[in-house]
């Protein structure tokens, strides 16, 4: 859910849409005629979510308000509150270079990880809480969230779950719409590689994702639909708001989103992930799909249209089952193992990561977790030790900002 102010990070280098596409004459189908195919490395930056705890009984912890205020001073407004008060937000600036953004996630991590300490907590990265009272939770105050309780009611009492969101730079909000269609289909593999959500508040759901499943309650979340033209989508919002579906352009939940105020193309179907080196990972498969995107659409190829029955279908059945089994290819509605999946994806993808200086480094990480799994199944092998909840949250707690690394200044 977005920030009171609904403010995102500065990810491009406009504070509007007012250019590129947006400007007379250009074509208003986002299919239709070349898409811009930027030589100089896009940029793409992160929002990532945190869950309190307490490190005794391993609860959520209300305390969200103070360690933002702790934070405030090393981190300034890069930390924020969020929908309720067991949630932190941290963001990153924009970055063209993989590595640096790793090194800013590992940063904020351990500023905001020093300031839950400073309050005797901790914080994990994980989609929902293990541990814990979750149902109701303590709303933070403020105006925008008041209304979206009023609105909302008990969809919100279920809100205690945490993302990581990430943002590319595209140049217009046309281009975001033709880059949207592109890679809607590949949304079930991001959601299977990001779960990190096996738990809630003491069970195991049987999902490597509960945060998916939650959040695709609410009236616009899940993969957005296929956008036919600019008027399209301008005309959809307009109804949506003007009807109380949601409370303004912020309330758009689809797990890809152009930004209702900064340049940028957001992909919001992640969980929080268990470390930083997840979020970089997701993080330049991302920006690989984008670019890929824009030279298909330069190359004047049309994007692969699922039918959104299939592709719901795919997106829960990632959801459930992750990286282990099989998944559902919502373009063929057939089923393959979800880590030959992958590797097809990869390929797909390869020149936009050799492009960006990705390739070695997104190519490890996809190789640690087909060994290792994904944070769900991380999450399950730490109870699988003692059988234990409360390890698990350990574990979250030493994955999400380890002892001694990234305390460089943000």
């Amino acid at each position: 859910m977005a920030s009171e102010a609904g403010a995102a990070p500065d990810m491009g280098d406009s504070g509007t849409w007012a250019r590129g596409g947006d400007a007379p004459g250009v074509e208003d189908h986002p299919t239709a005629g070349p898409g811009p195919a930027p030589d100089d490395p896009l940029t793409v930056g992160v929002e990532e979510e945190y869950l309190l705890v307490d490190p005794a009984s391993r609860h959520l912890s209300p305390q969200a308000e103070k360690v933002v205020a702790a934070a405030a001073t090393p981190l300034g407004d890069r930390v924020t509150t969020e929908l309720t008060r067991f949630q932190v937000e941290a963001r990153t600036d924009p970055h063209t270079d993989l590595a640096d953004l790793g090194q800013q996630i590992r940063s904020l991590r351990a500023a905001v990880a020093h300031a839950a300490e400073q309050q005797g907590l901790r914080i994990v990265s994980s989609g929902t809480p293990v541990l814990g009272h979750p149902v109701p939770p303590p709303f933070t105050d403020g105006a925008r969230y008041a209304r979206s309780v009023e609105t909302f009611r008990a969809l919100d009492d279920e809100q205690s779950v945490c993302a990581c969101h990430i943002h590319v730079g595209v140049p217009d909000l046309t281009t975001a719409l033709r880059v949207s269609n592109h890679v809607r289909p590949w949304l079930p593999l991001l959601a299977a590689l990001a779960a990190n959500s096996p738990y809630w508040a003491g069970r195991d759901t049987g999902y490597a994702s509960w945060r998916t499943i939650s959040w695709g309650r609410w009236p616009v979340a899940g993969p957005p639909p296929y956008f036919e033209s600019r008027s399209h989508f301008e005309d959809l919002v307009d109804r949506l708001v003007t009807t109380g579906t949601i409370l303004d352009r912020g309330g758009l939940y689809w797990d890809i989103r152009p930004s209702h105020h900064q340049p940028t193309l957001e992909l919001r179907v992640a969980d929080a992930t268990a470390t930083a080196d997840d979020t970089a990972l997701i993080a330049g498969l991302v920006r690989a799909m984008v670019a890929t995107a824009l030279r298909a659409i330069e190359a004047g190829e049309p994007p692969p249209r699922p039918s959104p029955e299939m592709l719901r279908a795919a997106c829960w059945r990632a959801a459930r089952d992750g990286l282990a089994g099989e998944g559902i290819d919502p373009v063929t509605g057939r089923l393959s193992p979800a880590a030959a999946q992958v590797d097809r994806l990869l390929a797909r993808l390869r020149p936009a990561l050799r492009r960006h200086g990705d390739l070695d480094r997104v190519s490890a990480g996809w190789s640690r977790l087909r060994a290792g799994g994904n944070g769900a199944d991380r999450q399950r092998a730490a109870h699988r030790r003692r059988g234990r909840l409360a390890d698990v949250v350990d574990h979250l707690i030493s994955t999400t900002a380890p002892a001694g690394r990234g305390h460089r200044a943000p």
